[in-house]
């Protein structure tokens, strides 16, 4: 299933409180006939969009091709959350990389939370960029390893910007009686997703970048130069960045078999004016400790956006708002009759490890994707890492290149009947409190 026609509308944007609250950029044409280029950037994401502005920046002639319009997939969808580090921890990453390779993840990862945020400066994105990012946690245990973490990240990286909340000073942040404490990190961030892709967009076509929206890739033919090939159109190119993420399809076979797609929910609540401070007294996202994690933030107009909800299948539910309420209500019993204006889902990108992966796909093309729900500022500086290994400079893209990301068992073949056990049985495990 081509999940670029599975659950949307060709060539709209979902009925999102995002959509809604976006400027959108008119329409770009459809690629049509033959162009040249130095590099083809394929998907219109965050990871894509920042590879093509970075290029084009540094001098190179650069077409984008987005199959549907830009930042349509998870990047105008997401919880809009900026996290610190990568998507697995450092005691985690300290095990299976070694020190030394683990220490630079974090360097990297912290770069990623600066080139989102000078990024959003240099080109006045006007995406409600805040800080703050809260843990929670369900359990004395969950807290207390929260705790010492952020102990860890201080003592060995000199990250000094979480602090530590017990039960009371957690609840005196995020009112709700299911959460025993946690961590407030208030070097990550939060924003609007779709705003603050929309203005990668601007940017890069102001920089000279070649846009096409509607404009699916169907075939790559690998060589020097590659094709790129459209219904309407192909693009022969010296480089070849592929940018997809959960909606690559069919496009390449040993990035289909390491990395997974899959679709999350959030639903956006009626403004709740006063009513707001009951479920957060600040400005700052949470995200809790569920493998089937809930996140949520207020919004500008203090609508509560909740994502949540579990969906082991290519298709959206058909009550996406069921899905969601059933976990909002858990974190926010007293919600139970506020009126819900919006719901959407997305199709973001997973790999066994959570851990992106980038490669080389062929001697002139590489790739990133697989983000895992870290996609803010991975994304954003995984495009710019591969922008600068186009013109040589790879160590970023490289040592990123060497995180363990094993192939899916059964491949792409298989991977979907596997995951649903998978992901069933941990969403049985939150459920019985395990």
């Amino acid at each position: 299933m081509n999940l670029l026609h599975a659950n949307d509308r060709p060539g709209e944007y979902p009925q999102s409180w995002y959509a809604a609250t976006a400027e959108t950029l008119p329409p770009f044409a459809p690629l049509k006939g033959e162009q040249r280029a130095d590099v083809c950037v394929v998907g219109g994401g965050f990871t894509g969009l920042s590879a093509a502005l970075h290029l084009a920046e540094a001098g190179l002639d650069v077409v984008l091709l987005e199959a549907q319009r830009l930042g349509f997939g998870a990047s105008g969808r997401n919880g809009g959350q900026l996290g610190s580090g990568q998507r697995q921890d450092q005691h985690t990453l300290e095990k299976m990389l070694g020190d030394a390779d683990a220490a630079r993840c974090w360097e990297l990862a912290e770069d990623a939370k600066d080139l989102v945020k000078s990024l959003i400066s240099r080109h006045n994105i006007d995406c409600y960029l805040k800080p703050g990012v809260a843990h929670a946690c369900f359990t004395r245990a969950e807290m207390a390893d929260e705790h010492d973490y952020a102990s860890h990240l201080r003592d060995r990286y000199g990250y000094d910007q979480i602090e530590t909340l017990d039960r009371e000073a957690f609840h005196a942040l995020c009112p709700s009686p299911a959460y025993h404490g946690g961590i407030l990190d208030m070097g990550a961030a939060h924003l609007h997703p779709l705003r603050y892709a929309l203005g990668l967009a601007r940017a890069a076509r102001d920089a000279g970048v070649r846009i096409h929206e509607r404009a699916e890739v169907h075939h790559i033919a690998e060589g020097q130069p590659a094709t790129v090939q459209t219904a309407q159109g192909r693009v022969t190119a010296d480089h070849v960045i592929l940018a997809c993420n959960g909606y690559l399809g069919g496009l390449n076979r040993q990035v289909a078999a390491r990395v997974m797609p899959i679709n999350n929910f959030i639903l956006a609540t009626e403004p709740l004016g006063d009513e707001a401070a009951r479920v957060l007294t600040r400005d700052v996202a949470v995200a809790d400790t569920k493998f089937v994690v809930n996140y949520f933030r207020l919004s500008h107009d203090k609508r509560l956006l909740f994502g949540g909800g579990e969906s082991y299948g290519y298709r959206f539910p058909r009550d996406i708002r069921a899905t969601v309420m059933k976990p909002m209500l858990e974190i926010y019993p007293h919600l139970r009759d506020v009126r819900v204006d919006y719901t959407w889902g997305g199709t973001l990108a997973i790999t066994m490890k959570r851990l992106p992966y980038l490669a080389r796909i062929g001697p002139n093309m590489l790739t990133a994707s697989g983000y895992s729900g870290h996609g803010v500022g991975s994304a954003t500086h995984c495009g710019r890492l591969m922008a600068e290994a186009v013109r040589g400079e790879a160590s970023g893209f490289d040592t990123m290149a060497r995180l363990p990301t094993p192939r899916f068992p059964g491949g792409g073949a298989l991977r979907s009947p596997l995951l649903v056990l998978a992901m069933s049985w941990y969403a049985m495990r939150d459920r019985l409190g395990l």
